[in-house]
């Protein structure tokens, strides 16, 4: 399956309601009690990006988890968010901006206490992302690229976990653990014939049943991209950038 596959899927009417600018919306009406609430949500779903980038960069690790605590303290306290235009483009490339111009500034001199504050705005375990910055290609990829592909992935994770449970509330965990070889972050390491003696179906019932779940794997994908952009007609030119980012 690939990108051109999942690219003529259709936009779920009402899919836009909430999107990733919607919660920057609510984040730059500071006086509101949800406007924290909406940050954390920004912070939960794309700190390992930038803590990437950061670390490509060539900080520390514990460099890059204050920086990254740092920036995302930035956007709250500070007017940044207020800057922010949906309709100039993609919610990504706000995100990268924001950072690789946050590096340039003051923050990046002053002492790790000062940088947060002393505040925890996402919860940071240096070990987990370490692991997983070694899961990133390093040779010739620039900071940008690094936070391109680590994005990608992250929201890859994000699709394939609300996907997993949807499985699991309706009694197909068993089934999603023999099929999601057959999505693309997966690779298919067994025949359609192995697959169906194992979970005791048809065949043709198993192929059914990845074609749903690729459908269903796509579905999401677009849901999630949708919320990056600001219009509906970007989407197919996101996943196209994204598969290229997790090839490289």
């Amino acid at each position: 399956m690939n990108s051109s596959a999942l690219a003529m899927g259709n936009v779920a009417r009402g899919g836009f309601a909430t999107t990733r600018w919607t919660l920057i919306r609510a984040a730059t009406e500071r006086a509101k009690p949800e406007a924290r609430e909406a940050l954390e949500r920004l912070c939960q779903l794309y700190w390992f990006p930038i803590y990437a980038h950061f670390r490509r960069k060539g900080n520390t690790a514990d460099q890059s988890s204050d920086l990254t605590q740092a920036f995302f303290t930035h956007l709250l306290e500070s007017d940044a968010l207020d800057t922010a235009e949906p309709e100039r483009g993609r919610f990504r490339s706000f995100l990268l901006t924001s950072a690789t111009h946050f590096l340039t500034n003051e923050y990046h001199k002053q002492t790790a206490q000062k940088r947060g504050g002393g505040r925890v705005i996402v919860s940071i375990d240096v070990r987990d992302a370490e692991g997983r910055l070694l899961r990133v290609p390093s040779d010739g990829n620039t900071p940008e690229r690094v936070f391109e592909h680590s994005w990608a992935v992250a929201l890859l994770d994000r699709v394939f976990e609300r996907l997993r449970e949807e499985y699991e509330t309706s009694d197909r965990a068993e089934l999603f653990r023999r099929l999601y070889l057959f999505l693309p972050k997966g690779e298919r390491s067994q025949p359609y014939r192995d697959v169906a003696n194992d979970l005791r179906m048809t065949e043709a019932a198993v192929r059914v049943a990845v074609h749903r779940l690729r459908k269903r794997f796509g579905d999401l994908l677009r849901e999630e991209i949708g919320q990056t952009v600001d219009r509906p007609e970007d989407i197919d030119e996101e996943i196209t950038r994204l598969f290229e980012a997790v090839s490289r």
